[in-house]
């Protein structure tokens, strides 16, 4: 009997799947046939506002989330900056589009592309086209955005916040010593932060030191930003926030941050008389995804072409997934290489790095193919530690000024829970070896002090051939490299001065450099690794690949994510990584 019900249970299951499965793909082919159909009356003809809202990524990501509680499906998707900023340079020249409206606090950005975003608002105003912000709640990040417009508008009764910035930074050591667990970190580099949260329970000295130097670097760029297009100075705007002299929209008006305070409907009369229409719904709005995927297309009458290849995530050995770099990276770079009508190349990274091991098979790829073909380097949100490693050899190197860099030193960290599981489950661990050191990195027994000076001594290797790669490819000398180095991150506002990048500049700055370098003015730019559809996961998912789709919700989603790092602990992190601290983000 307890046979037949597992049979019944498995039967219901797979007929389960098979209709979801069906399903999915009817609604992707339906999707995709609808796309081709309407492409041509995406955008409206006439008069054109182009709205900036939504996702905002490195490259364009579509997503496919199911949830089988209630059969609802979110297939909302990205768009690349890159695509964005094309588009908005697009719009400078094009007669329809007669101004830009953008919604800050319904943007999903980070702050190095809200940078790059600003930069190219600012062009198109500089068109003599206006850009209009409204927003229904404001803080620093979002106020960052809009302040670039000709008018910044907010909801009469929105919140305001504007507190400053600020990194939280959680640290595990009280909690690893209840639970009993033994954590080692062998590390070179004073600054080398990533692993710090294990083996102490306040911040350390030097880490605060790097924190307060990104943060007010960061904090300067956007106060700056703000202060030169408004009428206040910075020294204004920084006096209220340390004082929280902004409490509500009216004192925001009050002090000049915006400008008028408005309903959606009065918003609505206003773009209604600049339009020169009679009521909203005679507005032709455009959302900036549907008009660069029609106005932003490859010239393939151009033969030549330059390549824009994206380090985007984490570095890992073996296949790549969402949010990782691996190895079939390092054979995108390769495809590049062997491709003669790729006649320059800009490698955009977005990575905090990672496994040494990976880094450095990147590493030899780029370098291949700089003897083909001149390669710049653009920084996004991140270009650190093993980020740095695989990039710091191009030829020319582009940094916003919030990109986090640097960060040239290497750690290891060896979690071991044989005590752990003495004392919170009452399991012993006996371990027969048939040598000295065979239980060495096993994940339940520390190391004793010959194993932690022979991980030392790899940390020391890997740390000499860091800053020597960086001596190369900077052309500075060992002792100025160690000197900036020691695992401390920089904004790059901070980068440029100590000869870590080049220039300040964004993603479509080094394509133009790129371009200029082989004497292109015309060419065609090419994406790798192309964007994975929804289908194309759907598809690697059904072939049991390394692509996957969502299909839990969002609690459910969670928990699995919670069990998957749980179950990963068993494995001791052996390899010497490179590795930058989390995120900064604004609030």
């Amino acid at each position: 009997m307890r046979n037949f019900w597992k049979i019944v249970l498995a039967s219901f299951i797979g007929v389960l799947a098979a209709l979801l499965i069906l399903t999915l793909i009817g609604v992707g082919a339906i999707g995709s046939l609808a796309s081709l159909g309407s492409e041509k009356n995406a955008i409206p003809s006439g008069n054109v506002i182009l709205k900036i809202s939504g996702a905002i990524t490195e490259q364009k990501v579509e997503t496919f989330n199911f949830n089988p509680l209630d059969a609802s499906m979110d297939m909302s998707n990205s768009c690349g900056i890159l695509s964005v900023v094309r588009a908005i340079d697009v719009a400078a020249s094009d007669s329809s589009v007669k101004m830009i409206y953008i919604r800050p606090d319904d943007l999903a950005i980070s702050i190095s592309s809200a940078e790059e975003l600003r930069k190219a608002l600012s062009r198109f105003r500089d068109s003599g086209k206006p850009v209009i912000a409204y927003m229904d709640a404001t803080s620093t990040g979002t106020y960052y955005l809009a302040s670039v417009a000709d008018k910044v508008i907010l909801n009469r009764y929105a919140d305001v916040m504007f507190p400053g910035m600020s990194s939280n930074i959680l640290y595990y050591k009280d909690l690893i010593d209840h639970l009993g667990v033994d954590v080692q970190l062998i590390r070179h580099g004073k600054y080398k932060s990533a692993g710090e949260p294990f083996i102490k329970n306040s911040i350390s000295q030097e880490n605060r030191e790097q924190y307060e130097c990104m943060l007010g670097t960061i904090w300067d760029t956007m106060t700056e930003s703000i202060a030169e297009s408004r009428d206040f100075s910075k020294e204004d705007f920084c006096g209220w926030v340390d004082n929280l002299g902004i409490a509500d929209a009216e004192d925001a008006k009050a002090k000049g941050i915006v400008d008028e305070l408005w309903f959606k409907d009065e918003l609505e009369d206003y773009l209604c008389t600049l339009m020169d229409v009679d009521k909203a719904d005679d507005l032709k709005i455009a959302g900036i995804a549907d008009y660069a995927a029609i106005k932003v297309k490859p010239d393939i009458r151009t033969k030549e072409k330059v390549a824009v290849i994206y380090a985007d995530g984490e570095i890992v050995m073996g296949d790549s997934r969402n949010g990782e770099i691996g190895d079939n990276f390092a054979r995108e770079i390769a495809k590049v290489r062997k491709d003669s009508t790729v006649k320059a190349v800009v490698f955009r990274v977005n990575s905090p790095g990672g496994s040494v091991q990976a880094s450095a098979i990147i590493r030899h790829e780029i370098e291949l193919l700089k003897k083909e073909k001149p390669v710049v380097a653009s920084y996004g949100d991140y270009a650190a530690s093993g980020g740095y490693w695989i990039s710091c050899g191009c030829d020319k190197i582009f940094s916003d000024r919030t990109t986090l860099t640097g960060s040239i030193g290497v750690f290891g960290l060896l979690p071991s829970f044989g005590n752990a599981l003495k004392k919170n489950l009452h399991l012993n661990i006996e371990t027969v070896s048939t040598n000295s050191h065979g239980a060495l990195v096993d994940g339940f027994t520390p190391l004793d002090a010959q194993e932690v000076a022979w991980m030392q001594n790899m940390i020391e290797n890997t740390y000499t051939e860091f800053t020597g790669l960086v001596a190369d490819g900077r052309g500075m000398s060992r002792e100025a490299v160690d000197e900036i180095a020691q695992g401390r991150v920089w904004a790059g506002g901070n980068a440029i001065t100590i000869g870590l990048v080049d220039e300040i500049g964004t993603l479509q700055d080094a394509l133009n450099y790129a371009a200029a370098m082989v004497d292109l003015e015309k060419y065609q730019i090419v994406e790798y690794p192309a964007p994975v559809t929804a289908m194309e996961k759907l598809t690697k998912m059904l072939e049991g690949k390394s692509a996957s789709i969502d299909i839990l919700p969002e609690p459910f989603a969670l928990a699995a994510k919670c069990l998957r790092n749980v179950s990963s602990i068993e494995k001791p992190l052996v390899e010497a990584r490179m590795e930058a601290i989390p995120m900064i983000c604004t609030k």
